[in-house]
């Protein structure tokens, strides 16, 4: 095998990063099989989302997060990455193999995010009404455009509208459906439990039971309408084709984007409402112009600070394969 055989607290601490990546509903969709001098990113599909996501789109999506985040994590440690891209047919699980080289003693490129892999939250709240200069904007477009996307900016006023007006829709489609709902009050979480959307565990019975029992479409689609229409920043990210190597690609992208938003001192949310219900995408992409729509970003300055997020522990998503196989799946030794 290429590379030689890194050690065990090297590798852990890649992983240590990669868990940081986001994902939908914090559900956190990964499992890492480590090998030599290689690490083997793995859908982990026991923490799928069947309803909201539906063909594991947005899983592998946020597996292409994790993904970034080693290669980055690697480049700060003067370490080689040669990543290949290995979604197939037989084994979709495995959906990477990054291969470790010995210290270059010159870091790559993605080195001087490292530092903001710890900084990069989610914020759901309203941003200062500031819009990113046109140089930062610019930064972000050739962020996506380097891992083979593209970030196409809604930069009128009606655009900016009109996708609200989708991001409801897409609200409306959700809520409507009962087994949406209880997906998603199935992944409201004490923050105990190292995944999932935190909800106090004194609060967490009543919201899950509101959330199963109610449509509340019209009271977030309302909110979400507004949080869209008021972004300083509403930009869609998209990518050629619509196959499970582009969504993986379509995660490095957006990891790539967010780590350079971090480091300009601003953060990003998701609306995905109109890309997770199908016929709203086509709306979007038509609105779009080119391309599949994969996420759909709001970027801008915080108000106020942003609590960390509970992540289960490395070891907890790390196997050791022992076995010389390169399936995907959990054969091999846990880490315990």
């Amino acid at each position: 095998m290429e590379g030689s055989r890194q050690p065990v607290s090297n590798t852990r601490e890649l992983i240590r990063q990669a868990v940081l990546a986001p994902s939908s509903h914090n559900t956190q969709p990964w499992i890492f099989r480590v090998s030599e001098a290689a690490i083997d990113v793995c859908a982990d599909r026991s923490r799928a989302l069947p309803v909201n996501d539906p063909d594991d789109r947005e899983l592998v999506i946020s597996c292409g997060c994790a993904l970034m985040n080693i290669r980055v994590a690697a480049a700060r440690h003067g370490l080689r990455a040669k990543v290949k891209l290995l979604p197939e047919r037989e084994r979709p699980e495995r959906l990477a193999r990054v291969v470790l080289g010995a210290e270059s003693g010159a870091s790559a490129p993605e080195g001087v995010l490292a530092e903001f892999v710890e900084r990069r939250r989610t914020y759901r709240k309203a941003f200062s009404s500031g819009r990113a200069d046109p140089g930062t904007l610019d930064e972000l477009i050739e962020a996506a455009r380097v891992e083979g996307a593209s970030l196409f900016p809604l930069s009128t006023e009606e655009a900016k509208r009109q996708a609200a007006r989708l991001v409801a829709e897409g609200d409306a489609a959700q809520w409507a459906n009962p087994r949406w709902r209880r997906e998603l009050a199935a992944w409201m979480r004490s923050p105990r439990c190292g995944d999932g959307l935190n909800v106090s565990a004194l609060a967490a019975p009543v919201a899950k039971l509101v959330v199963r029992t109610f449509d509340m479409s019209r009271f977030v689609g309302a909110q979400d309408r507004q949080l869209a229409a008021g972004s300083p920043t509403l930009a869609a990210l998209c990518t050629e084709g619509d196959a499970r190597h582009d969504w993986v690609q379509a995660g490095q992208a957006l990891q790539r984007v967010l780590l350079v938003a971090c480091r300009r001192g601003l953060q990003a949310s998701y609306l995905n409402q109109p890309i997770q219900v199908a016929r709203v995408r086509h709306k979007l992409q038509e609105l779009v112009g080119k391309g599949w729509p994969q996420i759909l970003l709001r970027v801008g300055r915080p108000l106020e600070a942003i609590p960390d997020v509970p992540r289960r522990p490395a070891d907890d998503v790390i196997v050791e394969d022992r076995t010389g196989r390169e399936g995907p799946g959990r054969e091999g030794v846990r880490v315990a």
